[in-house]
This record gives C-alpha cells, structure tokens and sequence, in this order.
C-alpha cells in the first residue's frame, strides 16, 4: 500500500500551510525562480517554516543527477548552471529578512567540480548581501574529495551538514551512487575545518534499534556534533515503501540515546526534516 492510500497515523498530521509569510515566501520564490527543497522535498514543516518567514532554498536547479528511492526531487539531465542565481537569493533572503538560512542542493554529478565552486559564490553573495546573516549548508558527498568540500569550508557557512540518510545496511537499497563510508568521510573533512558538522537519518525503512545506535556511533567517530531523526515518508507509488511509522516514545529515546553518547544537539521527533531548528545548531 502507498503513502497515498495509507492511513496517516495521528502523530504524522501537520496542518495546511497558510498565512501571510507563507503566501509571501511563496510568491517571492516563484517570481525570483528560485527552488525550495520544502516544495521539492514534499517537507511537512512547511506550514511551521513558511509561517515563521524561513525556508531551506535549494541551488543548481531542480533536477537531480542522482536517482535516490527515498527522494521525490526530479531525476533528469539538468539544466545548465544559472550563474545569476547566486544574486537573486541573496536579494530574496534580504527581502524576507531573514537572519539563518539553510541552503542545500541537487548533486551534479555533471559538473566537473560537482558544483562545489559555485557553492562557494552562493555562500559569498549572501553573505556579502546579508551582513551578520547565518547559514547552514547542506552539501552531497562531492565524492568526499576533501578539495571540493574545503571550496565550501573557506566560503565559511557556520554550519556544514550532510546526511547520511539510513544506517549502513540499507544504503545501497535506499541511495544511488552515494556510500556509507564516503559519506562519514565527509563528515571527517567538515569537522576538521572546525565549522559544525551536522547529519541525518530517517527511520520508518527496516532499520533496527541496533542499526541506528551503530550509525550514531559512526557519526560520532567522524566527528559529527549535530544529528537529526526523523520519519520517512513515501513521496509517491514509485518510492520505496514505508515499512513502519515509528511511535513518538521511540523518537525520544533515540534522542536521549543520542546525547548520552555526545551529541551537542539532536533533533528527533517523527516530522523532523534535516533543516528543522537549524537556527538553533549554529551553537552546537
């Protein structure tokens, strides 16, 4: 049964996104061209962040080099790199005053630097634009080529994050082309440049307890301060299927895990999305 026919249960309904900020936020980035991964991403924390005036703004198009079974962003030949992006979202955060962004990105496996250089302009132009603005960016692996990720690192967002999305077991079930090593490698990269490195897991896949205590304890070793937990959801009929709707308790018992073993900051609750709260882990 898909996500589409499947009874939600009561702890995974969020409300319809409305409001003033919601409506403005949505025109604004529709008119600038500019692409949301709240909207690519199907988040339900829309209603929750558009009403609050923030937004997770995703770059280098809407379309995916990558195919992964857990993501409703396009897998399609993407367009070419839009190099007049950069100036648009700085003038767009600045228009909605916004004082922590979060950018993340399609991996362009097409690009020969996969982006990486143009990571670092967009980082620059916001901030040139946004003076005394935070950022958090969420990069995909770039391979873990330490000179891709160290182009992002020197544009010095506050917080760098990438997520490793499922425990080691289902990764290659759950992701396409992307590894669970290569992935902690980048972690490795971001924590030794002292910027906060941050990560994600969604749960509700098949993974067991011991799975995600394994993979906290891995992120741990790379150096990870700050983690966040949350369910899957099938975006449509074609993506992997839903195997369990984890119940609250367990959320909070990941978390309390999560920081006994050292986590800084953990984010864990079923609607959870990588970038929720993210204004708060620039003190990790």
């Amino acid at each position: 049964m898909s996500i589409t026919t499947r009874r939600l249960p009561d702890w995974m309904k969020t409300p319809l996104p409305s409001g003033k900020h919601y409506v403005a936020l949505k025109n604004l980035a529709n008119n600038q061209q500019l692409n949301t991964i709240c909207v690519s991403g199907n988040c339900p924390n829309k209603a929750e962040c558009w009403g609050a005036s923030t937004a997770s703004f995703m770059i280098l198009g809407e379309k995916c080099t990558r195919n992964c079974r857990f993501c409703d962003v396009k897998n399609m030949i993407p367009d070419d790199v839009d190099m007049e992006e950069p100036v648009r979202l700085a003038e767009t955060i600045q228009t909605l005053k916004i004082k922590h962004c979060v950018i993340t990105s399609v991996t362009r496996d097409d690009l020969e630097d996969g982006g990486a250089a143009f990571w670092a302009l967009t980082i620059r132009k916001v901030k040139e634009v946004n003076p005394g603005i935070t950022m958090e960016t969420l990069i995909p692996d770039f391979y873990a080529n330490a000179n891709l990720i160290q182009l992002v690192i020197d544009a010095q967002p506050e917080v760098i994050s990438h997520n490793m999305e499922t425990v080691r077991r289902l990764t290659p079930k759950v992701r396409d082309v992307a590894r669970y090593d290569r992935s902690l490698k980048v972690i490795e990269i971001i924590a030794a440049s002292g910027i906060v490195p941050k990560s994600g897991i969604m749960v509700g896949l098949g993974e067991t307890e011991e799975e995600v205590l394994a993979t906290m304890d891995d992120l741990l070793k790379a150096g990870c301060k700050v983690l966040t937990i949350g369910q899957y959801l099938q975006p449509t009929s074609h993506h992997l299927k839903i195997v369990e709707f984890v119940k609250p308790e367990t959320f909070i018992k990941y978390r309390e895990a999560a920081i006994q073993k050292g986590f800084s900051m953990v984010e864990s609750s079923p609607l959870v999305r990588s970038s929720y709260h993210a204004e708060k882990h620039i003190h990790a």
